[in-house]
């Protein structure tokens, strides 16, 4: 089962570059920018990995990121997630990117966004990996913030392909931010934001109505608004879960009680992700492999996760069907 888990090919729909940045980059970065980190080690940076919920992770998240500053850092970052991802047959990956995290720092959206840019080509030159760019919103700064954000974004509008909303979730619902993704849509952005993993059913909801967006991060707290479920069912809005994330900041106390299994069961369109591997203890095939430990997974609900990842893509349907080809061969040499 393990290594039909790493072997199959598979998308990764959630997973934030900021968060792939392993202790040991975090301190060769940090020594190459003469940055001083709030740790002494990489031992000691991997025992602050112990959060009570996700404001407690953000803090550290931040304090990680503060590290980057130059072209070459984030280029570092993007190349290094690739090469896991590879390791792991992810053929094709959807990245967040967190401008306002590195802009409030000084540092220009240009540098973010080229290095990171010019890792997914090479990516996709050298590994095969094919990739598309998602702008993530901070939630827990403003809406005006988020406005000025996407202005930044405007000339490189044609790589990036959606914008996201991430960060503090409770006391900052999607439709604080109703304007800057109205204006996101009408400039050709598609839309996506997370909900439903700390915050209620009703930001799901939310983020459907106000922020129409084409799928829902995280989202496990759909369970709980039965009429949500059928809606999420009905429309087929993806969910992009995350089962280490969610056990990691309490969400479920363990993979024993999370939903994943009934999510699927109940004909939601749930995928797997890793969301910030470097902080929550594996990348995506671990991901897969805890759950399907922890919840007794078949190999048949592995393949509709991974099946599903390809659908939920913001890929053109001719290549979603030759991802889905692929997947389908693998399934027939397995069998």
């Amino acid at each position: 089962m393990k290594s039909f888990i790493y072997s199959i090919p598979k998308a990764e729909l959630h997973i934030h570059i900021e968060g792939t940045l392993e202790p040991e980059l975090m301190f060769e970065i940090a020594q190459r920018n003469d940055i001083k980190l709030p740790y002494n080690s990489v031992e000691s940076a991997r025992k602050a990995y112990n959060f009570q919920n996700l404001q407690s992770f953000l803090d550290i998240y931040y304090a990680g990121a503060s590290a980057l500053l130059y072209e070459q850092d984030f280029y570092d970052l993007t190349w290094a997630y690739l090469q896991r991802a590879a390791n792991q047959n992810v053929r094709h990956v959807e990245i967040f990117f967190d401008p306002q995290t590195h802009t409030q720092r000084g540092v220009s959206f240009e540098t973010v966004f080229n290095s990171i840019h010019q890792a997914l080509q090479d990516g996709h030159q050298h590994l095969g990996i094919s990739s598309k760019l998602i702008l993530c919103f901070l939630r827990h700064l403003s809406a005006e913030a988020a406005m000025e954000t996407l202005q930044q974004a405007k000339p490189f509008q044609d790589r990036i392909v959606a914008v996201g909303l991430d960060s503090s979730e409770l006391g900052n619902p999607p439709s604080k931010f109703k304007e800057v993704f109205d204006k996101a849509r009408s400039e050709g952005f598609l839309s996506i934001a997370h909900a439903g993993e700390e915050g209620p059913p009703e930001y799901i909801w939310e983020a459907i109505d106000l922020l129409k967006v084409s799928r829902i991060d995280h989202g496990v707290r759909c369970i709980e608004d039965p009429q949500l479920v059928q809606y999420l069912v009905d429309k087929q809005i993806p969910l992009t879960v995350c089962p280490l994330s969610n056990v990691k900041l309490r969400v479920f106390n363990s993979i024993a009680e999370h939903n994943l299994k009934q999510l699927i069961d109940l004909g939601l369109c749930a995928t797997v992700n890793s969301d910030d591997p470097a902080y929550f203890g594996g990348y995506i095939a671990e991901n897969i492999a805890v759950a399907q430990a922890g919840l007794n997974l078949s190999q048949d609900d592995i393949y509709k996760l991974v099946k599903n990842s390809f659908q939920a893509s913001f890929l053109s349907a001719a290549e979603k069907q030759n991802f889905i080809t692929d997947l389908d061969r693998f399934m027939a040499q397995v069998s």
